[in-house]
């Protein structure tokens, strides 16, 4: 069992910043990607950011330059600064581990429950 807890949410104005922490719990062997995703009313669950093990990010079109995610790799955590907030930013945050676990080196797509992130005009 793989367990994710986000924290970190919360309501800011427009042009502000926030910081969201994620971390999973449990028979961790490996830790292959971490990322964050987003789902705002009406829409889909879409891609934010994901980062590697070995440290290669990938960013959304519409977060590139604002916001940065970054990794501790041993503890399986991730951290996303959120910078220059726009109301569109307005979502559910999600994050997402893809491990490996122990003891027959499963791979697990393991999600959090999210965290709200409100942006107000």
């Amino acid at each position: 069992q793989v367990q994710v807890v986000e924290s970190g949410g919360g309501l800011v104005q427009a042009g502000g910043s926030l910081r969201l922490s994620c971390a999973a719990y449990g028979r961790i062997a490996r830790t292959d990607a971490l990322g964050w995703y987003r789902q705002a009313p009406g829409n889909q669950r879409e891609l934010v950011a994901r980062i590697t093990s070995n440290g290669s990010a990938t960013y959304a079109d519409y977060v590139e330059g604002r916001f940065t995610i970054s990794s501790d790799n041993p503890k399986s955590a991730v951290y996303l600064q959120m910078n220059s907030l726009k109301p569109e930013d307005t979502a559910v945050y999600y994050c997402n581990a893809l491990v490996a676990t122990f003891p027959a080196w499963e791979i697990m797509d393991a999600w959090g429950q999210g965290t709200l992130v409100g942006v107000s005009s």
